[in-house]
């Protein structure tokens, strides 16, 4: 499933490809594709916007017209082209077409139909979206350690916490595993056993990851590759996301795999300690500038 930094990363590619586009006509071939409104009235709707603004909160992406916000959440494989012309609707897992004005077709493929869109008319504020109503704040916003602790289900695991989005917005499976290496956090340490210390450089380091990784727009890997041309580079920097076996890049131990709620997790026993362990300085090497 694309992250924060991948979602962003389509999100810059569409905006350089659709900013000022025109919606001629609009084809919905999988009918809960739009969530929140019946397909015929969402096509109706976009008919003849423009789209003039684009944004992102968690792993939603926005597209901004003429009159209304346009919310996608490709879930685990939606994905995006934007071709020279309309292709045959026939073709498979085409769920959403939408022709442009000046003969390009922008095109939503979903092999697994989780995707999801959703139309508001457009709002001051994205967040009064109802489909917002459950999501915490964005991890590239402003969060105070304070605030950040008020938002922790205290007994879960700090990994598990990070992968909720009503906890905060745009982290998964990669990230999280990174962003606890960075911190030198063990996973499975319960989320209220954590210091203002160890929140606070759980946040410094989830900026800093996340920039980074949209700097090298987004991590490759099989469950998500880009539509769009976009080859992301951030999995030449992932130090133990699926590195089972392998060293760890600071103290030479292996790292190692368990499941930290159903979810495959990596990390170093060495420099990951648990409760006690935490205290130890963030690993200064996602600072070391995006050009290496």
């Amino acid at each position: 499933m694309p992250e924060g930094p991948e979602v962003q990363t389509v999100l810059n590619t569409l905006q350089d490809k659709l900013n000022g586009a025109v919606i001629s006509r609009v084809e919905i071939h999988h009918p809960k594709l739009p969530a929140n409104l019946p397909p015929d009235e969402f096509a109706r709707a976009l008919q003849g916007q423009t789209i003039c603004g684009f944004s992102r909160i968690g792993k939603y992406l926005i597209l901004i017209t003429t009159d209304y916000d346009w919310v996608i959440h490709l879930r685990m494989e939606g994905k995006f082209f934007v071709l020279d012309h309309k292709p045959d609707p026939r073709e498979k897992h085409m769920h959403a077409m939408f022709e442009l004005a000046d003969g390009r077709c922008l095109v939503y493929h979903d092999v697994r139909k989780f995707g999801r869109m959703y139309l508001y008319p457009k709002q001051e504020n994205l967040r009064d979206l109802p489909v917002f109503d459950k999501v915490g704040p964005d991890a590239l916003s402003p969060i105070s350690p304070r605030e950040f602790r008020s938002r922790l289900r205290k007994n879960r695991a700090i990994k598990i916490n990070l992968l909720d989005q009503a906890v905060i917005a745009g982290i998964g499976n990669i990230y999280a595993d990174e962003i606890l290496f960075a911190s030198r956090i063990h996973p499975e340490t319960r989320a209220g056993d954590l210091s203002d210390d160890d929140l606070a450089r759980i946040l410094r380091n989830t900026k800093e990851i996340l920039q980074e990784a949209i700097a090298r727009k987004g991590t490759t890997i099989r469950s998500y590759t880009s539509s769009l041309g976009i080859e992301g580079e951030f999995q030449n920097r992932l130090r133990v996301h699926t590195k089972d076996g392998t060293l760890c890049p600071v103290c030479g131990s292996p790292i190692e795999k368990i499941k930290v709620g159903q979810r495959a997790t990596y990390y170093c026993p060495e420099c990951q300690k648990t409760a006690e362990g935490n205290s130890v300085p963030a690993d200064p090497g996602y600072r070391t500038g995006i050009g290496q």
